[in-house]
């Protein structure tokens, strides 16, 4: 199963430049640091409440990038805040990106040819609707907000991660993300780690348009 850093970078891929999104940084290392965060709790290596954040077990999980949040979540007491384990992980979101990268090419999802990043089709080694994963995850996402369906945990996580970085805007147009906001809101709001992340993404990015105005 992908990791949800890897779905979020599938959301992110441009298939015709195989390139990705432009992203602030400090937005998407948050994002990628929510989506580590995510997959520990689901792995029962932490557990969240309102307010804080616990360290369960330290057993690696088996994937690289995981073991490597999980390692370095060490740093800080078994007991912090959730807000503090995000700010300490978006730091190392540059090397999430790269592995999570390396991963879906190890996958056989993404290749690289001269330096780029492009998706192949005809290398599958991951189907889930057709072998084409980023439409799998598109199509979650939209027959979820287009629907009264109850989520599961993934698929909570999911939408929370790409509604904090703005990749919905990806999946819909903005007359439909107008018609589902309500949805949206709805569904980020049921995993704690994602409120947590959505109020320090909408901090870093009004500090953002403090600094950069003109971006």
């Amino acid at each position: 199963m992908l990791t949800f850093a890897e779905e979020l970078l599938l959301l992110a891929h441009d298939e015709k430049s195989g390139g990705f999104a432009n992203i602030q940084d400090l937005l998407m290392n948050t994002a990628l640091a929510g989506a580590v965060l995510m997959d520990l709790a689901i792995l029962n290596r932490i557990d969240t409440d309102l307010s804080t954040l616990v360290t369960l077990d330290r057993t690696p999980t088996g994937e690289k990038l995981l073991d490597y949040g999980l390692t370095e979540l060490a740093a800080l007491p078994a007991k912090t805040s959730t807000i503090d384990a995000l700010d300490l992980l978006r730091k190392h979101g540059a090397t999430f990106e790269q592995m999570a990268i390396a991963r879906l090419i190890e996958r056989g999802i993404l290749r690289e040819q001269g330096g780029r990043i492009l998706w192949v089709f005809e290398t599958r080694r991951y189907p889930l609707i057709d072998g084409k994963e980023l439409q799998e995850v598109k199509r979650r996402i939209a027959d979820l907000l287009l629907s009264d369906d109850i989520p599961d945990s993934r698929d909570v996580v999911i939408i929370a991660l790409a509604q904090a970085c703005g990749l919905l805007r990806r999946v819909f147009s903005e007359s439909e993300l107008r018609d589902a906001q309500k949805r949206i809101d709805q569904i980020a709001k049921l995993d704690l780690i994602g409120q947590a992340m959505s109020d320090m993404m909408s901090e870093l990015s009004a500090a953002l348009t403090r600094l950069l105005p003109y971006s």
